[in-house]
């Protein structure tokens, strides 16, 4: 027989009783703070407000403070502080968003007639890169406008490229850059020596080159006592003439694993690349160190000197130092640029 293990009848449940009634104490809520004449730190507890009929606070409700901008007299844009902190804020910005249009358009504007190229003028450009020697006339072209102050005199400005063939560009020089870059790569790549960071190397390698390049002639132009009345025209035009040797280098590099870049044949091409850039500088470059206050054709009313040195020396001091510039300087950045090419980072 088996025997069930519940038992045949369950007792019933006891509640416990209590013996003593129990008090729950009565909440009550903390008192007002006291009354302001400011509508943004205005008390929930509104002597309007009833809450003896235990209805439910709703957030939207008249108990609650508004901090919204369109919630009556209560809201937090509504408060004087708020709103002067908000012009105040839009004016800021405001201002800076008007500094940096004017600014932008200011460099834009300036860097808009260095680009204005045609196919013909590249390609006039380019050869005279290469065969600078039977080139004439050097001088740029100037002309004028009237000035920007009212009843001021006229104004004399160069020509762009296009109307210029003296006049430099930033054109090909930056298309130079990035073929030189890629051009040195691509060799590297050929040899079995390319890695990604000689990109960034060799773009770092040209940056430094300029920077030195366009330093030199600033220095010798504050010291030859040279005034210029267009410090950021006279910059591109330096960014321009320090480019152009980028050309040079193409072709060095291109001629010599064509040819073999060891030997005598090799330096010939690196001497004669070398060479003509170095007589298209010194000639270009003639406006810069050399401005003629006789001939409007070269330069009248933009480049001037300031210095008190008789004329005679002071020519002097600057044709040394345009050959300086020309001959040792340009050798100095002409062999780095061609030399280790393929070589890998």
């Amino acid at each position: 027989m088996q025997h069930s293990i519940y038992p045949a009848k369950t007792p019933p449940l006891h509640h416990p009783v209590p013996q003593k009634p129990v008090t729950v104490p009565v909440m009550h809520s903390p008192p007002p703070p006291p009354s302001s004449s400011n509508s943004y730190y205005s008390s929930p507890y509104d002597a309007s407000t009833s809450y003896s009929n235990g209805a439910n606070l709703h957030p939207n409700s008249a108990a609650y403070p508004s901090w919204g901008g369109g919630g009556g007299s209560g809201g937090f844009l509504a408060d004087p502080t708020a709103q002067m902190g908000l012009s105040v804020a839009k004016a800021a910005m405001s201002g800076g968003t008007d500094y940096a249009e004017k600014n932008i358009n200011r460099y834009l504007s300036a860097l808009r007639p260095y680009f204005a190229v045609t196919n013909t003028y590249v390609l006039q450009k380019l050869r005279l890169l290469l065969f600078p020697y039977r080139h004439t006339p050097w001088f740029r072209v100037s002309s004028t406008r009237s000035s920007t102050t009212p009843g001021g005199p006229l104004e004399y400005y160069y020509l762009p490229p296009r109307e210029d063939l003296n006049s430099p560009d930033l054109y090909i020089p930056v298309m130079s850059i990035v073929t030189y870059i890629l051009l040195n790569s691509f060799i590297s790549g050929i040899s079995g020596n390319f890695h990604p960071k000689q990109l960034a190397q060799t773009a770092s390698t040209s940056f430094v080159i300029m920077v030195f390049e366009i330093a030199i002639m600033k220095l010798g132009v504050y010291l030859l006592s040279i005034s210029n009345g267009n410090g950021e025209g006279q910059l591109l035009d330096l960014l321009g003439y320090s480019g152009y040797k980028f050309f040079g280098a193409i072709m060095t590099i291109l001629i010599g694993e064509v040819l073999g870049q060891n030997g005598f044949l090799g330096w010939s091409v690196f001497l004669y690349f070398f060479a003509g850039n170095a007589f298209f500088l010194l000639r270009s470059l003639k406006y810069v160190l050399l401005p003629s206050e006789n001939n409007p054709q070269e330069g009248r009313g933009v480049y001037t000197s300031s210095s008190t040195v008789p004329r005679i020396q002071r020519k002097k001091r600057r044709t040394w130092f345009l050959f300086f510039y020309s001959y040792v300087v340009q050798f100095l950045s002409a062999l780095i640029l061609t030399s280790g090419v393929g070589k890998g980072a």
